[in-house]
């Protein structure tokens, strides 16, 4: 089955930098393995998970306002990572960090997402 795992989270100052790397193994079709999408969300206590970037398997992106700018999603498809690097660091941006996958691409909705990792905490003083 579909496994994922993050790290990279931390504390950081209010305008620092932090980079989240997640690793996906399990996908074993042909189709998905050559057409899924990696993203990242992040939930705050109390708070709606929230989906903050999404890259295809072609490299197209997708931001959430609340980080364009600021945060970048990459992806090594030969080591089957994808990264997230975090630049001017607020302290809104204080959560737990999921990385997902997304079997059949994104489409345009975070509800395509379906398998998670563990979370990784950033917290932003």
């Amino acid at each position: 089955h579909v496994q994922l795992v993050e790290s990279g989270g931390g504390s950081v100052q209010a305008g620092g930098s932090l980079r989240l790397s997640c690793g996906v193994s399990g996908y074993t079709s042909r189709y998905t393995a050559n057409n899924y999408c990696m993203g990242w969300f992040r939930q705050d206590s109390g708070k709606v998970r929230e989906g903050i970037a999404a890259i295809n398997s072609d490299g197209t992106t997708t931001y959430a306002d609340s980080v364009k700018g600021r945060f970048t999603i990459s992806r090594d498809s030969a080591k089957s990572t994808v990264y997230l690097q975090m630049n001017s660091l607020k302290s809104e941006d204080t959560a737990l960090y999921y990385c997902a996958t997304a079997p059949l691409g994104y489409g345009g909705s975070w509800f395509a997402f379906v398998y998670w990792g563990q979370g990784t905490q950033v917290t932003v003083s």
